[in-house]
């Protein structure tokens, strides 16, 4: 009789002591691999890093943050079985997805079970405008980012031919459509409206008739491996027309595909993150982790852990519900500066800028 008492208190005792030290999970749906999983792995170093961070000064609510890997490889279908696998691990809130194409599906099912989700990366505006309450965007959105290169476009080549492309992906069509709207509204008439397919290699045919149209500006909605090829086959073919895309071109792999004929190309993206004071010492460890030439998809990445454990902190329990509603009502103080939510749960006033690709490195253009 004894003995059954000491056991059951015993498994008691234990029982009690996983509750008092449980993890709370955080999940990260992203690109590990596909086309896009040089950006995808910025997004893990980052929120690895964070985690490692927080846990080393004491973790969330007395408890250690565990970061759960989903790769979706920016594949819709792969998203929703990440996001499925991820509400039967339980995790609290999602750092993700990536992709616009992989976010928008995979925010379904966060949103029927009852899970945050915060994006640092993925721009389509269908995200946040379904209203719903568990999910946030920390970075801006296509309609904000679009504008940006349209009225670039509408400065620098009104009178002159200009063609738009996309990838036929949420992320690039979307952009794309944002930008041939704005410059429908600035007067400037497209020559060129077309689409790639994600994954194509060979880009001649379009080129062909973009220098049949005498194109001088070509606006790209899509990532970098497309675009870095049509580039480097474009200057082969005698096509010097300015290309100009999206943050999905923020990738030293671009480079690596163009070399010299990539001199010139520009994107936009939000402030460079490693310029702001509050990530340089991020930067040195990113640097000593292995990540000699961390961009802005890692600082947005580890801002987004710090913005869920702040709102953790702020709720006072690992509970979704009240993690939504301190995220709608809280500032949250990042690598990446100060993030607030509008009532959608998109960050309020976001900005973007220009870079262009210099020798191999992407430079802020300070005459925009």
């Amino acid at each position: 009789m004894t003995r059954s008492i000491s056991l059951v208190s015993a498994l008691a005792l234990l029982a009690g002591m996983g509750t008092a030290h449980a993890d709370i999970a955080i999940g990260l749906g992203t690109a590990t691999s596909g086309s896009v999983a040089a950006l995808g792995q910025q997004t893990v170093f980052g929120a690895q890093q964070a985690i490692k961070d927080i846990n080393a000064k004491g973790g969330v609510l007395g408890q250690q943050l565990v970061l759960k890997v989903g790769d979706d490889a920016c594949d819709p279908r792969q998203a929703v079985a990440v996001a499925n696998r991820f509400a039967t691990e339980k995790v609290v809130a999602v750092n993700g997805h990536l992709c616009s194409g992989s976010a928008i599906p995979a925010s379904e099912v966060y949103n029927e079970e009852g899970i945050v989700m915060m994006t640092p990366t993925a721009t389509n505006p269908t995200l946040t405008d379904r209203g719903y309450n568990g999910v946030f965007r920390a970075c801006g959105r296509d309609d904000q980012q679009g504008v940006v290169s349209g009225h670039y476009i509408a400065a620098k080549f009104k009178g002159k031919a200009v063609a738009i492309v996309d990838d036929k992906q949420s992320y690039g069509k979307g952009l794309a459509d944002v930008v041939a709207k704005t410059l429908e509204q600035a007067g400037v008439p497209v020559a060129y409206r077309g689409s790639v397919t994600a994954g194509e290699k060979d880009f001649s045919s379009l080129i062909t008739n973009l220098k049949q149209r005498n194109v001088e500006a070509v606006y790209y909605g899509g990532y970098h491996p497309e675009l870095g090829l049509m580039v480097r086959q474009a200057r082969e073919h005698g096509l010097q027309a300015q290309f100009i895309a999206g943050d999905g071109l923020n990738n030293p792999e671009f480079w690596a595909i163009t070399g010299p004929a990539g001199q010139g190309t520009l994107y936009t993206d939000s402030p460079s993150a490693a310029s702001n004071p509050a990530a340089r010492q991020l930067v040195d460890t990113f640097k000593a982790a292995g990540l000699p030439d961390p961009g802005n998809f890692a600082f947005y990445s580890y801002a987004v852990i710090q913005t869920i454990a702040q709102g953790l902190e702020k709720a006072g329990a690992a509970d979704p519900k009240k993690l939504a509603a301190a995220l709608h009502a809280g500032t949250f103080d990042t690598v990446v500066g100060q993030i607030q939510f509008d009532k959608k749960g998109d960050v309020v006033k976001p900005a973007y800028v220009m870079y262009e690709w210099r020798e191999g490195k992407n430079v802020q253009m300070a005459d925009q």
